[in-house]
C-alpha cells in the first residue's frame, strides 16, 4: 500500500505544484512559489519511492513524510504565523489570513501517508517466508 500511495500522491503533488503557479488560491489554499516548489519536490520524492524504491523504503518514506505533513498541519492551527512565514504566505496577494484549508489538507495528507505505511496488502508475502515453496526431501 505504501508504494501505491506514493505513486498516486506523487502525481497529485506534482500536479498541484504546477497548477499552483497558475491558480495560487486553488480551493482557498495559499500556493506561494515556495509552497509550489515544496509540492514539486515532494511529488518527485514520492514518485521515486513509489516506482523505484523497495517496499521497505517506501514505507519508511510514508512514515516520515506523513509525520512531517501531520505536524505542519497541526502547527498551522497552533502557530499559524510560523507556518505562514515558512511558506512565505504573507507576501501573497489576496492573502485571506486563514490557513484552515491548508492545515486540513496537510493533516489529511499526513494521515493518508501514515495509514498507507501501516496497511499491508493482503497478497504480500513476508521476506523469508517459505509458504510451502521449498521442496522437502
Amino acid at each position: 500500500m505504501a508504494r501505491t500511495a506514493c505513486k498516486i500522491l506523487g502525481v497529485v503533488f506534482v500536479l498541484v505544484g504546477l497548477i499552483g503557479y497558475a491558480a495560487p488560491n486553488l480551493m482557498g489554499m495559499h500556493l506561494t512559489g515556495i509552497h509550489n516548489i515544496i509540492h514539486l519536490i515532494s511529488g518527485a520524492l514520492a514518485l521515486y519511492f513509489g516506482f523505484a524504491a523497495s517496499y521497505s523504503m517506501a514505507r519508511t518514506f510514508c512514515i516520515i513524510f506523513g509525520a512531517v505533513y501531520l505536524l505542519i498541519g497541526v502547527l498551522g492551527f497552533i502557530a499559524p504565523d510560523s507556518v505562514a512565514a515558512l511558506l512565505q504566505m504573507r507576501e501573497m496577494p489576496g492573502m485571506t489570513g486563514s490557513l484552515v484549508p491548508d492545515n486540513i489538507v496537510h493533516i489529511l495528507l499526513g494521515a493518508v501517508f501514515l495509514i498507507a505505511a501501516f496497511i499491508r496488502a493482503t497478497d504480500t508475502t513476508p521476506i523469508g517466508s517459505d509458504h510451502g515453496n521449498v521442496a522437502h526431501g
